[in-house]
Protein backbone atom coordinates (compact mmCIF):
# COMPACT_ATOMS: atom_id res chain seq x y z
CA UNK A 1 0.00 0.00 0.00
CA UNK A 2 1.35 3.42 -0.92
CA UNK A 3 1.33 6.10 1.76
CA UNK A 4 0.37 9.66 0.88
CA UNK A 5 1.66 10.91 4.25
CA UNK A 6 5.14 11.99 3.16
CA UNK A 7 6.35 13.64 6.37
CA UNK A 8 4.03 14.58 9.22
CA UNK A 9 6.62 15.45 11.86
CA UNK A 10 5.21 18.95 12.40
CA UNK A 11 1.60 17.76 12.42
CA UNK A 12 1.43 18.46 16.13
CA UNK A 13 0.14 21.00 18.59
CA UNK A 14 2.65 23.61 19.69
CA UNK A 15 2.39 22.64 23.34
CA UNK A 16 3.63 19.15 22.49
CA UNK A 17 6.88 20.66 21.23
CA UNK A 18 7.23 23.05 24.16
CA UNK A 19 6.73 20.15 26.58
CA UNK A 20 9.15 17.98 24.62
CA UNK A 21 11.80 20.70 24.87
CA UNK A 22 11.21 20.75 28.62
CA UNK A 23 11.65 17.01 28.82
CA UNK A 24 14.82 17.28 26.75
CA UNK A 25 16.43 19.64 29.26
CA UNK A 26 14.96 18.35 32.53
CA UNK A 27 14.09 14.65 32.04
CA UNK A 28 15.97 13.50 28.93
CA UNK A 29 16.26 9.87 30.07
CA UNK A 30 12.73 9.35 31.37
CA UNK A 31 10.85 6.52 29.67
CA UNK A 32 7.07 6.44 29.77
CA UNK A 33 4.00 4.51 28.67
CA UNK A 34 1.00 6.26 27.10
CA UNK A 35 -2.44 4.78 26.37
CA UNK A 36 -5.03 5.70 23.77
CA UNK A 37 -8.57 5.11 25.00
CA UNK A 38 -12.03 6.17 23.85
CA UNK A 39 -14.23 7.81 26.47
CA UNK A 40 -17.52 7.02 24.73
CA UNK A 41 -18.92 5.54 21.56
CA UNK A 42 -19.96 7.83 18.69
CA UNK A 43 -23.58 8.12 17.47
CA UNK A 44 -24.80 6.54 20.76
CA UNK A 45 -23.60 3.31 19.19
CA UNK A 46 -22.93 0.06 21.01
CA UNK A 47 -19.42 -0.35 19.60
CA UNK A 48 -16.42 1.29 17.89
CA UNK A 49 -14.48 -0.02 14.89
CA UNK A 50 -10.77 0.60 15.44
CA UNK A 51 -9.12 2.03 12.30
CA UNK A 52 -6.13 4.08 11.18
CA UNK A 53 -3.31 1.97 12.62
CA UNK A 54 -1.29 1.40 9.44
CA UNK A 55 -1.27 5.06 8.29
CA UNK A 56 -0.33 6.09 11.83
CA UNK A 57 2.58 3.66 12.13
CA UNK A 58 3.87 4.49 8.66
CA UNK A 59 3.75 8.20 9.45
CA UNK A 60 5.65 7.74 12.72
CA UNK A 61 8.35 5.55 11.20
CA UNK A 62 8.77 8.01 8.30
CA UNK A 63 9.34 11.07 10.49
CA UNK A 64 12.09 13.27 9.08
CA UNK A 65 13.08 16.71 10.31
CA UNK A 66 14.12 18.93 7.41
CA UNK A 67 16.20 22.10 7.45
CA UNK A 68 13.01 24.01 6.66
CA UNK A 69 11.36 22.51 9.74
CA UNK A 70 14.23 23.57 11.96
CA UNK A 71 14.33 27.05 10.46
CA UNK A 72 10.60 27.47 11.02
CA UNK A 73 10.77 26.31 14.63
CA UNK A 74 13.73 28.59 15.22
CA UNK A 75 11.73 31.56 13.89
CA UNK A 76 9.14 31.08 16.62
CA UNK A 77 11.63 32.19 19.25
CA UNK A 78 10.63 29.42 21.64
CA UNK A 79 13.25 26.76 21.12
CA UNK A 80 16.90 26.63 22.12
CA UNK A 81 19.64 25.76 19.65
CA UNK A 82 20.59 22.53 21.45
CA UNK A 83 17.02 21.25 21.25
CA UNK A 84 16.69 22.11 17.58
CA UNK A 85 19.91 20.23 16.85
CA UNK A 86 18.50 17.23 18.70
CA UNK A 87 15.40 17.36 16.50
CA UNK A 88 17.50 17.23 13.32
CA UNK A 89 18.30 13.59 14.05
CA UNK A 90 14.91 12.65 15.50
CA UNK A 91 13.57 9.20 14.87
CA UNK A 92 11.17 7.03 16.81
CA UNK A 93 13.04 4.36 18.80
CA UNK A 94 10.20 3.21 21.03
CA UNK A 95 7.57 0.48 20.81
CA UNK A 96 3.91 0.48 19.78
CA UNK A 97 1.35 -2.07 20.92
CA UNK A 98 -2.18 -2.07 19.58
CA UNK A 99 -5.35 -3.93 18.80
CA UNK A 100 -5.59 -4.75 15.11
CA UNK A 101 -7.47 -2.65 12.59
CA UNK A 102 -11.05 -3.75 12.14
CA UNK A 103 -11.31 -4.89 15.76
CA UNK A 104 -14.45 -4.03 17.72
CA UNK A 105 -13.52 -2.01 20.80
CA UNK A 106 -15.32 -0.22 23.59
CA UNK A 107 -14.89 2.79 25.91
CA UNK A 108 -12.17 2.68 28.59
CA UNK A 109 -10.14 0.03 26.75
CA UNK A 110 -6.44 0.86 26.15
CA UNK A 111 -6.59 0.15 22.42
CA UNK A 112 -3.12 1.48 21.61
CA UNK A 113 -0.05 1.75 23.84
CA UNK A 114 3.28 3.48 23.29
CA UNK A 115 6.48 2.74 25.23
CA UNK A 116 9.20 5.29 24.50
CA UNK A 117 11.44 8.00 25.90
CA UNK A 118 9.01 10.68 26.98
CA UNK A 119 10.50 13.17 24.51
CA UNK A 120 9.24 10.84 21.76
CA UNK A 121 6.02 9.55 23.31
CA UNK A 122 4.74 13.05 24.09
CA UNK A 123 5.40 14.26 20.57
CA UNK A 124 3.16 11.52 19.15
CA UNK A 125 0.02 12.54 21.04
CA UNK A 126 -1.50 14.79 18.39
CA UNK A 127 -0.87 12.57 15.39
CA UNK A 128 -2.10 9.47 17.23
CA UNK A 129 -5.37 11.17 18.13
CA UNK A 130 -5.77 12.87 14.76
CA UNK A 131 -5.47 9.70 12.68
CA UNK A 132 -7.09 7.12 14.97
CA UNK A 133 -10.00 9.27 16.14
CA UNK A 134 -11.09 10.24 12.63
CA UNK A 135 -10.67 6.89 10.90
CA UNK A 136 -12.33 5.02 13.77
CA UNK A 137 -15.23 7.50 13.68
CA UNK A 138 -15.85 6.97 9.96
CA UNK A 139 -15.28 3.20 10.11
CA UNK A 140 -17.88 2.97 12.87
CA UNK A 141 -20.34 5.09 10.91
CA UNK A 142 -19.78 2.93 7.84
CA UNK A 143 -20.31 -0.27 9.83
CA UNK A 144 -23.63 1.04 11.18
CA UNK A 145 -24.80 1.94 7.68
CA UNK A 146 -23.73 -1.39 6.21
CA UNK A 147 -25.44 -3.25 9.08
CA UNK A 148 -28.85 -1.71 8.36
CA UNK A 149 -28.44 -2.09 4.57
CA UNK A 150 -29.19 -5.83 5.02
CA UNK A 151 -26.75 -7.06 2.41
CA UNK A 152 -27.33 -4.28 -0.12
CA UNK A 153 -24.15 -2.67 -1.38
CA UNK A 154 -23.09 0.62 0.22
CA UNK A 155 -20.95 2.97 -1.87
CA UNK A 156 -18.98 5.84 -0.32
CA UNK A 157 -19.72 8.99 -2.35
CA UNK A 158 -18.50 11.67 0.06
CA UNK A 159 -15.36 13.27 -1.36
CA UNK A 160 -16.90 16.60 -2.38
CA UNK A 161 -18.35 17.12 1.10
CA UNK A 162 -15.39 15.74 3.05
CA UNK A 163 -13.37 17.81 5.50
CA UNK A 164 -10.55 18.75 3.16
CA UNK A 165 -8.22 16.65 1.06
CA UNK A 166 -6.94 14.39 3.84
CA UNK A 167 -10.46 14.05 5.24
CA UNK A 168 -11.64 12.73 1.88
CA UNK A 169 -8.80 10.27 1.47
CA UNK A 170 -8.82 9.00 5.05
CA UNK A 171 -12.60 8.72 5.05
CA UNK A 172 -12.58 6.51 1.95
CA UNK A 173 -10.11 4.15 3.61
CA UNK A 174 -12.07 4.02 6.85
CA UNK A 175 -15.44 3.62 5.12
CA UNK A 176 -14.07 0.62 3.22
CA UNK A 177 -12.84 -0.93 6.47
CA UNK A 178 -16.32 -0.44 7.89
CA UNK A 179 -17.90 -2.35 5.02
CA UNK A 180 -18.50 -0.02 2.07
CA UNK A 181 -17.88 -1.92 -1.16
CA UNK A 182 -16.41 0.96 -3.17
CA UNK A 183 -15.60 4.67 -3.24
CA UNK A 184 -16.08 7.46 -5.75
CA UNK A 185 -12.65 8.82 -4.72
CA UNK A 186 -10.22 7.90 -7.49
CA UNK A 187 -7.10 8.89 -5.53
CA UNK A 188 -8.13 6.63 -2.65
CA UNK A 189 -8.71 3.88 -5.16
CA UNK A 190 -5.15 4.28 -6.42
CA UNK A 191 -3.55 4.61 -2.97
CA UNK A 192 -5.39 1.83 -1.18
CA UNK A 193 -6.72 -0.49 -3.88
CA UNK A 194 -10.33 0.29 -3.02
CA UNK A 195 -12.77 -0.43 -5.88
CA UNK A 196 -13.99 2.82 -7.48
CA UNK A 197 -17.53 3.38 -8.71
CA UNK A 198 -19.53 6.24 -10.17
CA UNK A 199 -22.42 7.05 -12.47
CA UNK A 200 -23.20 10.50 -13.87
CA UNK A 201 -24.28 13.96 -12.73
CA UNK A 202 -27.30 16.00 -13.81
CA UNK A 203 -24.95 18.22 -15.83
CA UNK A 204 -24.29 15.29 -18.19
CA UNK A 205 -28.00 14.93 -18.91
CA UNK A 206 -28.57 18.67 -19.30
CA UNK A 207 -25.61 19.13 -21.64
CA UNK A 208 -27.31 17.13 -24.43
CA UNK A 209 -30.33 18.10 -26.51
CA UNK A 210 -32.46 15.42 -24.88
CA UNK A 211 -32.45 13.07 -21.93
CA UNK A 212 -32.58 10.08 -24.26
CA UNK A 213 -29.51 11.27 -26.17
CA UNK A 214 -27.59 11.72 -22.90
CA UNK A 215 -28.47 8.19 -21.80
CA UNK A 216 -27.67 6.73 -25.22
CA UNK A 217 -24.22 8.34 -25.41
CA UNK A 218 -23.40 7.24 -21.86
CA UNK A 219 -24.43 3.64 -22.56
CA UNK A 220 -22.28 3.55 -25.68
CA UNK A 221 -19.24 4.62 -23.67
CA UNK A 222 -19.92 2.39 -20.65
CA UNK A 223 -22.16 -0.46 -21.84
CA UNK A 224 -21.15 -2.84 -19.05
CA UNK A 225 -21.74 -0.33 -16.25
CA UNK A 226 -24.77 1.66 -17.30
CA UNK A 227 -26.45 3.28 -14.31
CA UNK A 228 -28.65 6.13 -15.54
CA UNK A 229 -29.60 9.15 -13.43
CA UNK A 230 -33.32 9.44 -14.13
CA UNK A 231 -34.45 12.38 -11.98
CA UNK A 232 -33.09 15.37 -13.94
CA UNK A 233 -36.49 16.30 -15.42
CA UNK A 234 -39.23 13.91 -14.37
CA UNK A 235 -38.38 10.50 -12.93
CA UNK A 236 -41.57 8.64 -13.74
CA UNK A 237 -42.81 10.36 -16.88
CA UNK A 238 -39.57 10.59 -18.83
CA UNK A 239 -36.51 9.37 -16.90
CA UNK A 240 -37.35 5.71 -16.44
CA UNK A 241 -39.03 5.44 -19.84
CA UNK A 242 -35.92 6.73 -21.59
CA UNK A 243 -33.79 4.40 -19.50
CA UNK A 244 -35.89 1.42 -20.58
CA UNK A 245 -35.25 2.28 -24.22
CA UNK A 246 -31.51 2.11 -23.51
CA UNK A 247 -31.86 -1.15 -21.58
CA UNK A 248 -33.56 -2.74 -24.58
CA UNK A 249 -30.55 -1.88 -26.72
CA UNK A 250 -28.14 -3.28 -24.14
CA UNK A 251 -30.10 -6.48 -23.78
CA UNK A 252 -29.90 -7.06 -27.53
CA UNK A 253 -26.10 -6.87 -27.12
CA UNK A 254 -26.25 -9.53 -24.42
CA UNK A 255 -25.63 -7.03 -21.63
CA UNK A 256 -27.74 -7.24 -18.48
CA UNK A 257 -25.76 -5.15 -15.97
CA UNK A 258 -27.69 -1.89 -15.92
CA UNK A 259 -29.91 0.17 -13.67
CA UNK A 260 -31.22 3.57 -12.62
CA UNK A 261 -30.20 6.03 -9.94
CA UNK A 262 -32.52 8.23 -7.88
CA UNK A 263 -30.94 11.29 -6.30
CA UNK A 264 -33.91 13.37 -5.18
CA UNK A 265 -37.54 13.24 -4.16
CA UNK A 266 -39.38 10.70 -2.05
CA UNK A 267 -37.02 7.76 -2.39
CA UNK A 268 -39.47 5.24 -0.93
CA UNK A 269 -42.35 6.14 -3.24
CA UNK A 270 -40.19 6.68 -6.30
CA UNK A 271 -38.28 3.41 -5.87
CA UNK A 272 -41.52 1.44 -5.51
CA UNK A 273 -43.06 3.05 -8.57
CA UNK A 274 -39.84 2.72 -10.54
CA UNK A 275 -39.59 -0.97 -9.66
CA UNK A 276 -43.12 -1.56 -10.92
CA UNK A 277 -42.45 0.26 -14.20
CA UNK A 278 -39.21 -1.65 -14.77
CA UNK A 279 -40.77 -5.01 -13.90
CA UNK A 280 -43.84 -4.39 -16.08
CA UNK A 281 -41.49 -3.62 -18.97
CA UNK A 282 -39.69 -6.93 -18.37
CA UNK A 283 -36.55 -5.53 -16.77
CA UNK A 284 -36.54 -7.20 -13.38
CA UNK A 285 -32.74 -7.38 -13.51
CA UNK A 286 -32.43 -3.58 -13.62
CA UNK A 287 -30.92 -2.28 -10.38
CA UNK A 288 -32.17 0.69 -8.39
CA UNK A 289 -29.48 2.84 -6.81
CA UNK A 290 -30.35 5.72 -4.50
CA UNK A 291 -28.40 8.63 -3.04
CA UNK A 292 -29.15 12.06 -1.48
CA UNK A 293 -28.16 12.77 2.13
CA UNK A 294 -28.56 9.17 3.30
CA UNK A 295 -27.61 7.81 6.72
CA UNK A 296 -28.31 4.67 8.72
CA UNK A 297 -31.68 5.88 9.99
CA UNK A 298 -33.01 6.80 6.55
CA UNK A 299 -31.77 3.53 5.06
CA UNK A 300 -33.34 1.48 7.83
CA UNK A 301 -36.65 3.26 7.37
CA UNK A 302 -36.58 2.79 3.60
CA UNK A 303 -35.96 -0.94 3.86
CA UNK A 304 -38.37 -1.46 6.74
CA UNK A 305 -41.08 0.11 4.59
CA UNK A 306 -40.27 -2.20 1.72
CA UNK A 307 -38.43 0.14 -0.64
CA UNK A 308 -37.01 -2.10 -3.42
CA UNK A 309 -33.52 -0.59 -3.42
CA UNK A 310 -30.44 -2.55 -4.47
CA UNK A 311 -27.63 -0.13 -3.68
CA UNK A 312 -27.01 2.96 -1.54
CA UNK A 313 -24.64 5.80 -2.37
CA UNK A 314 -23.81 7.50 0.93
CA UNK A 315 -21.78 10.68 1.04
CA UNK A 316 -21.86 13.62 3.43
CA UNK A 317 -23.16 11.92 6.54
CA UNK A 318 -20.71 9.05 6.18
CA UNK A 319 -17.43 10.87 5.55
CA UNK A 320 -18.13 13.62 8.10
CA UNK A 321 -19.32 11.23 10.80
CA UNK A 322 -22.61 13.10 11.08
CA UNK A 323 -23.98 13.94 13.64
CA UNK A 324 -20.84 13.45 15.76
CA UNK A 325 -18.04 15.75 14.67
CA UNK A 326 -15.31 13.77 16.43
CA UNK A 327 -14.51 10.65 18.41
CA UNK A 328 -13.50 11.11 22.04
CA UNK A 329 -10.13 9.36 22.03
CA UNK A 330 -7.63 10.55 24.65
CA UNK A 331 -3.91 9.88 25.10
CA UNK A 332 -2.69 9.66 28.70
CA UNK A 333 0.52 8.72 30.46
CA UNK A 334 -0.05 5.60 32.58
CA UNK A 335 3.45 4.60 33.70
CA UNK A 336 7.01 5.91 33.88
CA UNK A 337 10.24 4.01 34.34
CA UNK A 338 12.25 4.29 37.54
CA UNK A 339 15.26 2.07 38.24
CA UNK A 340 14.48 -0.18 35.26
CA UNK A 341 10.92 -0.75 36.44
CA UNK A 342 7.71 0.87 35.30
CA UNK A 343 5.85 2.72 38.04
CA UNK A 344 2.12 3.38 37.59
CA UNK A 345 0.73 6.91 37.43
CA UNK A 346 -2.89 8.06 37.47
CA UNK A 347 -4.89 11.10 36.44
CA UNK A 348 -7.79 11.88 38.76
CA UNK A 349 -10.94 13.93 38.24
CA UNK A 350 -14.19 14.83 39.96
CA UNK A 351 -15.82 12.91 37.11
CA UNK A 352 -15.23 9.15 37.67
CA UNK A 353 -15.26 8.35 33.94
CA UNK A 354 -12.27 10.68 33.43
CA UNK A 355 -10.04 8.95 35.99
CA UNK A 356 -7.39 7.06 34.06
CA UNK A 357 -6.55 3.38 34.50
CA UNK A 358 -2.89 3.18 35.60
CA UNK A 359 0.05 1.04 34.51
CA UNK A 360 0.87 -1.19 31.54
CA UNK A 361 -2.29 -3.05 30.56
CA UNK A 362 -3.84 -5.40 28.05
CA UNK A 363 -7.35 -6.58 27.18
CA UNK A 364 -8.62 -10.15 27.28
CA UNK A 365 -11.78 -10.90 25.32
CA UNK A 366 -14.00 -13.85 26.26
CA UNK A 367 -16.20 -15.31 23.54
CA UNK A 368 -17.70 -18.43 22.04
CA UNK A 369 -17.53 -19.53 18.41
CA UNK A 370 -20.88 -17.79 17.95
CA UNK A 371 -20.58 -14.50 19.82
CA UNK A 372 -18.56 -12.08 21.94
CA UNK A 373 -19.25 -12.23 25.68
CA UNK A 374 -17.24 -9.61 27.59
CA UNK A 375 -13.82 -7.94 27.89
CA UNK A 376 -11.55 -7.49 30.91
CA UNK A 377 -8.83 -4.84 31.11
CA UNK A 378 -5.93 -6.10 33.19
CA UNK A 379 -2.27 -5.63 34.01
CA UNK A 380 0.03 -6.83 31.26
CA UNK A 381 1.48 -9.74 33.26
CA UNK A 382 -1.90 -11.21 34.28
CA UNK A 383 -3.30 -14.39 32.77
CA UNK A 384 -7.05 -14.26 33.29
CA UNK A 385 -9.55 -17.09 33.54
CA UNK A 386 -13.26 -17.00 32.80
CA UNK A 387 -14.31 -17.06 36.46
CA UNK A 388 -12.01 -14.24 37.62
CA UNK A 389 -13.60 -11.23 39.30
CA UNK A 390 -14.55 -8.39 36.96
CA UNK A 391 -15.12 -4.89 38.34
CA UNK A 392 -16.68 -1.83 36.75
CA UNK A 393 -13.88 0.49 35.53
CA UNK A 394 -15.33 3.57 37.25
CA UNK A 395 -17.51 2.41 40.14
CA UNK A 396 -17.16 -0.03 43.02
CA UNK A 397 -19.17 -3.06 42.08
CA UNK A 398 -18.62 -6.42 40.41
CA UNK A 399 -20.02 -6.76 36.91
CA UNK A 400 -22.33 -9.63 36.14
CA UNK A 401 -21.33 -11.92 33.30
CA UNK A 402 -22.81 -15.02 31.66
CA UNK A 403 -22.64 -17.94 34.12
CA UNK A 404 -22.33 -20.75 31.60
CA UNK A 405 -18.63 -21.06 30.83
CA UNK A 406 -18.85 -24.12 28.56
CA UNK A 407 -17.09 -23.68 25.23
CA UNK A 408 -15.79 -20.24 26.20
CA UNK A 409 -12.61 -19.09 24.48
CA UNK A 410 -10.42 -16.08 25.17
CA UNK A 411 -7.75 -14.06 23.44
CA UNK A 412 -5.53 -11.11 24.24
CA UNK A 413 -6.29 -8.15 21.97
CA UNK A 414 -3.19 -5.97 22.14
CA UNK A 415 -0.26 -7.09 19.99
CA UNK A 416 3.25 -5.72 19.37
CA UNK A 417 3.41 -3.60 16.22
CA UNK A 418 6.74 -1.77 16.55
CA UNK A 419 9.65 -2.68 18.83
CA UNK A 420 12.73 -0.56 19.28
CA UNK A 421 11.69 1.65 16.37
CA UNK A 422 11.35 -1.29 13.96
CA UNK A 423 8.17 -2.76 12.50
CA UNK A 424 7.56 -6.31 13.82
CA UNK A 425 4.02 -6.76 12.52
CA UNK A 426 2.84 -7.63 9.01
CA UNK A 427 -0.06 -5.39 8.06
CA UNK A 428 -2.85 -7.26 6.30
CA UNK A 429 -4.26 -5.96 3.04
CA UNK A 430 -7.06 -3.43 3.36
CA UNK A 431 -9.40 -6.02 1.84
CA UNK A 432 -8.47 -8.45 4.64
CA UNK A 433 -9.00 -5.73 7.27
CA UNK A 434 -12.46 -5.14 5.83
CA UNK A 435 -13.21 -8.88 5.98
CA UNK A 436 -11.98 -9.03 9.59
CA UNK A 437 -14.34 -6.19 10.43
CA UNK A 438 -17.21 -8.09 8.85
CA UNK A 439 -16.42 -11.24 10.84
CA UNK A 440 -16.00 -9.30 14.08
CA UNK A 441 -19.36 -7.59 13.61
CA UNK A 442 -21.02 -10.91 12.81
CA UNK A 443 -19.88 -12.19 16.23
CA UNK A 444 -21.30 -9.16 18.06
CA UNK A 445 -24.86 -9.98 19.20
CA UNK A 446 -27.60 -7.92 17.58
CA UNK A 447 -28.59 -6.16 20.80
CA UNK A 448 -25.28 -4.28 20.73
CA UNK A 449 -25.86 -3.18 17.12
CA UNK A 450 -29.24 -1.52 17.55
CA UNK A 451 -29.35 2.03 16.21
CA UNK A 452 -31.27 3.29 19.23
CA UNK A 453 -30.54 2.31 22.85
CA UNK A 454 -28.12 -0.54 22.13
CA UNK A 455 -27.24 -2.91 24.93
CA UNK A 456 -24.04 -1.97 26.79
CA UNK A 457 -21.23 -4.46 26.28
CA UNK A 458 -19.52 -5.58 29.49
CA UNK A 459 -16.03 -4.14 29.88
CA UNK A 460 -14.52 -4.62 33.32
CA UNK A 461 -11.18 -4.41 35.06
CA UNK A 462 -9.37 -7.18 36.89
CA UNK A 463 -9.16 -7.34 40.67
CA UNK A 464 -5.45 -6.51 40.64
CA UNK A 465 -5.99 -3.47 38.45
CA UNK A 466 -8.85 -2.30 40.67
CA UNK A 467 -6.70 -2.58 43.80
CA UNK A 468 -3.86 -0.69 42.12
CA UNK A 469 -6.22 2.08 41.03
CA UNK A 470 -7.73 2.36 44.52
CA UNK A 471 -4.29 2.49 46.12
CA UNK A 472 -3.10 5.25 43.82
CA UNK A 473 -6.27 7.26 44.34
CA UNK A 474 -5.73 7.20 48.08
CA UNK A 475 -2.09 8.16 47.62
CA UNK A 476 -2.59 11.18 45.36
CA UNK A 477 -5.73 12.64 46.93
CA UNK A 478 -5.04 15.38 49.49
Amino acid sequence: MKNYNKNLFLLTDLYELTMVQGYYFYQPNLEAVFDLTFRKTPFSSGFIIFAGLQPLVEAILNFKVTDDDVEYLSSLGLFKKEFLEYLRNFRFTGSIYSVEEGEIVFPKEPVLRIHAPIVQAQLLETIVLNIINFQSLVATKSARIVEVARGRAVLEFGLRRAQGVDGGISASRAAYIGGAVATSNVLSGKLYGIPVRGTMAHSWVMSFNSEYEAFDKFAKLYPHNTILLVDTYNTLRTGIKNAIKIFKKLRKQGIFNFGIRLDSGDLETLSKQARKILDDAGFKEAKIVVSNELDEFIIEQLLTRGAPIDMFGVGTKLVTGNPDAALSGVYKIVAKKSKDKYQPVIKISDMPEKISLPHVKNITRFYTKEKLLFDIIHLENENLKYDCKCYHPDFHYILRRPKNKDNVLHRVLIKPIVKGGKLVYSFPSLKDVRENTRQNLASLPTEYKRLINPHIYVVGISERLKKLKDRLLKKVRI
